[in-house]
């Protein structure tokens, strides 16, 4: 248990903290399947990005609702869910046990998500397609299927 919270509030002072009107930062990534995503493959098209560690107890709770959203709008929309400081093994493991296919990135450090944030799991943006952060998310509340929802409606 004390893994679990520590988790979700070990966090690192500093650090980029992104808001609904800012444009998401450059960044490049290796998928589970081996492909690389960068910033600019999700320009053009409404995307949903997801920060995790499957060891948060509110990213547990989150990351199912994410996923019955990306079946529903995974058309439409573009989801890449990057883990914070978390082996690929480790997700892939939560990912078959829970049910959970959304296209994820492994990352054994922090330097993606500090580009993002400096503190608090799950984070989630909401970006449109012209890489602009439309929406944002954290642990405070954590978001229900239905916010989630409501804001990839108009896409």
């Amino acid at each position: 248990m004390a893994l679990l919270v520590w988790g979700c509030v070990h966090d690192n002072p500093g650090g980029a903290s992104l808001q609904p009107g800012d444009f998401i930062p450059s960044f490049s990534v290796q998928m589970e399947d081996g492909s690389q995503l960068s910033s600019k493959d999700l320009l053009g098209q409404p995307s949903c990005i997801v920060f995790f560690n499957t060891t948060c107890g509110d990213c547990r709770r989150t990351l199912p609702h994410v996923q019955k959203v990306y079946e529903e709008f995974g058309e439409k929309v573009r989801f890449v869910a990057i883990s914070r400081e978390q082996a690929k093994a480790d997700v892939r493991d939560w990912w078959d046990a829970n049910g959970i296919t959304l296209p994820f990135s492994a990352q054994t450090d922090r330097s993606v998500y500090e580009l993002f944030a400096s503190s608090r799991i799950p984070r989630i943006f909401i970006v449109d397609s012209e890489g602009r952060i439309r929406k944002g998310y954290d642990d405070n509340p954590c978001p229900g299927y239905a916010e989630l929802k409501s804001d990839f409606a108009s896409f």
